[in-house]
């Protein structure tokens, strides 16, 4: 643990500490940019140290992993049910993009910073995407029966967690669906962008933009619990980091505050095979209402994707975590009981040191320390 915190000191050296109550800064952020934008050569510098993670050993002493690719996507098994539709769904998916940006940037070598998917522009035309370019990004669709990824860099590579919370050897699987990633638009981001509160924007952002890149990629990325399996998610989910940035510095010294929701959310639905439920909601809707529950994602402009085919194999459920009414919660270190507050605990059990949401509310603070360009 020593070590690991002495890594994880170097990599964010250059974020300057809080003086007399001020918002803290970084000097020199990294710059995480588009993969559209990269050159040939910064492309291959990333992929490469992604498939540096997937030859290391693993070392957490999880159940399951060989690698310490692997670890991450158990890490997101693990804690799955507590960091979807909760308040801490954004800072959670935050420090655990920056944990696997560390892991490149200490363990491979990797000089660059996290790239994004800019996924507007691709919005209605996943399959064409310059990211599933098998010489210059990370494959394309998945074919035969399993829906295994056939080219690219990760096409030989087997999980050995998931579907689920099952430890099974299998391939990366996709299923590109065009017409659910219409969902990625722009208007939908500008939707989000629009609304002035934290929880209603988490809700939006968790909707439309953060669902459609899992819809339009399908297969192992639709799995809530081993999404992770499937290298591209951390280029999905940094450009939803993106996304809240760019929401929180619209007013920034009161947004770098705000936080609210609750810590057990509403993704228990009953039925299903093998926690994987049908879709098929209206407007884009899950289910949700009072009493701490999870309040439907939207409303988003037409062309949600609500009139699209019923994506294969449904959406993962939680069918082991009923969501309580009244208690008994589950606890989580820093918060009183079914509220996430800013000294909420984020674990991601050892792989970078443990912090609060309150220190990854800034990316350019004393704990963090980039920029998205």
């Amino acid at each position: 643990m020593r070590l690991t915190w002495i890594l994880f000191a170097i990599i964010t050296a250059d974020a300057a500490p809080v003086h007399n109550g001020e918002r803290a800064a970084c000097t020199s952020p990294i710059q995480r940019k588009a993969w559209h934008t990269l050159t040939r050569e910064e492309k291959k510098s990333y992929i490469d140290a992604e498939k540096c993670l997937m030859s290391l050993p693993a070392k957490l002493g999880l159940a399951g992993p060989r690698t310490r690719f692997d670890e991450f996507q158990k890490i997101h098994v693990l804690h799955a049910p507590l960091i979807h539709g909760v308040g801490a769904f954004l800072p959670y998916h935050r420090y655990y993009v920056q944990a696997h940006e560390t892991a490149l940037r200490t363990e491979c070598s990797y000089a660059g910073a996290q790239p994004y998917w800019d996924e507007p522009r691709d919005a209605g035309n996943f399959s064409k995407s310059i990211l599933l370019d098998p010489e210059t990004g990370f494959g394309g669709d998945g074919v035969g029966p399993n829906n295994c990824i056939a080219d690219g860099p990760f096409k030989d590579y087997m999980n050995s967690v998931g579907p689920g919370e099952s430890i099974t050897d299998h391939c990366i699987d996709r299923q590109i669906n065009d017409c659910w990633s219409e969902g990625a638009a722009q208007k939908n981001v500008d939707a989000c962008m629009k609304i002035t509160t934290f929880e209603s924007a988490w809700n939006c952002l968790e909707g439309m933009p953060h669902r459609s890149g899992h819809r339009g990629i399908n297969g192992q990325m639709m799995d809530v619990f081993s999404s992770p399996g499937d290298p591209l998610f951390y280029m999905h989910h940094a450009y939803l980091d993106k996304l809240w940035w760019q929401w929180q510095s619209k007013n920034l010294s009161s947004r770098l505050n705000e936080v609210t929701g609750p810590n057990q959310g509403t993704f228990f639905i009953p039925g299903g095979v093998n926690g994987r439920l049908p879709i098929g909601s209206p407007n884009g809707t899950i289910p949700g209402g009072p009493n701490g529950t999870f309040p439907p994602f939207g409303p988003f402009p037409p062309g949600n994707g609500s009139d699209c085919n019923p994506v294969p194999g449904g959406f993962p459920g939680f069918p082991r975590l009923p969501p309580p009414q009244n208690g008994p919660w589950i606890k989580i270190d820093g918060d009183p009981a079914n509220i996430t507050t800013l000294g909420h605990v984020i674990n991601v059990e050892g792989m970078i040191p443990n912090v609060t949401i309150k220190d990854v509310m800034d990316i350019q603070g004393d704990v963090l320390c980039y920029e998205y360009v």
